[in-house]
């Protein structure tokens, strides 16, 4: 591992994707250890995606977490999609997560729920209920935070959860990751945790594995911090720590 800091983020830098996962799950699994043992619950965000797979494997497979005593949010949702759809980001943290290790609470965003803005209102709300201790993100190839892309991210949103547009090319990573047959499949809106909501919670780990993932890597460390690199903005985040493998740091110049 080598490791350093950009302003106030530190990141950590792994041999391999297997790697960063295991770290990544030993990180967090020490951080619902430890809430639950001082406050006897613990309360967490789960991003998904194909990067998050070796760091979630490594999580379930975690000693010591009472997981009935925890809760789990997810940070983004398709607009019009049910759990019973494949891409379904809720269907991927229950079937990856909260029933392999049987979580205490589940708590869904209902891409299909018929009246939308209630849904952010009602998501909003749960997340409102009480802190959150840890918040597991990762990057898109756009730079984006959960479905914060450069043209709705708001580092200052007063919103918690909201419904944005998606832009083509996080459209297209759904398409490259395997989730959807082609562009037209891939819903254009969806629900998302605002940049504030993901960012107010005890700890950031951030885990972006891959090749694909450097170029806006390399922007959110390197460019300016501002909103056409939502990812720019965890160098901010004293709290958070940017895990990354050989291939996702390999165009930042510090590596």
């Amino acid at each position: 591992m080598r490791s350093f800091k950009v302003d106030a983020l530190e990141v950590r830098v792994f041999a391999s994707g297997a790697e960063l996962g295991v770290h990544a799950a030993d990180l967090v699994g020490g951080i619902l250890r430890e809430r639950l043992a001082v406050a006897g619950g613990a309360r967490m965000i789960v991003a998904t995606g194909n990067s998050q797979g070796d760091f979630l494997e490594a999580l379930v497979r975690q000693g010591g977490i009472d997981w009935g005593k925890v809760t789990v949010f997810h940070m983004d949702e398709y607009l019009g999609l049910g759990e019973q759809h494949g891409a379904s980001f809720a269907r991927f943290v229950r079937e990856r997560v909260v029933e392999r290790v049987g979580v205490g609470v589940f708590h869904a965003l209902r891409g299909d729920a018929e009246l939308p803005l209630v849904e952010c209102a009602r998501s909003g709300e749960l997340l409102g209920e009480g802190g959150i201790d840890v918040c597991c993100l990762g990057i898109g190839e756009n730079g984006h935070l959960a479905f914060n892309d450069p043209g709705v991210a708001d580092f200052a949103d007063g919103f918690v959860v909201k419904l944005v547009k998606l832009e083509r090319e996080c459209r297209l990573q759904q398409v490259g990751e395997g989730h959807f047959g082609c562009l037209a499949e891939v819903p254009e809106f969806a629900y998302t945790l605002s940049i504030p909501a993901l960012c107010n919670v005890g700890r950031m780990v951030c885990i972006v594995p891959e090749g694909r993932k450097a170029e806006a890597v390399r922007r959110a460390l390197e460019g300016p911090i501002e909103e056409g690199c939502p990812a720019s903005v965890l160098r901010r985040m004293g709290h958070a720590v940017l895990l990354l493998d050989g291939e996702s740091a390999g165009g930042v110049s510090k590596f």
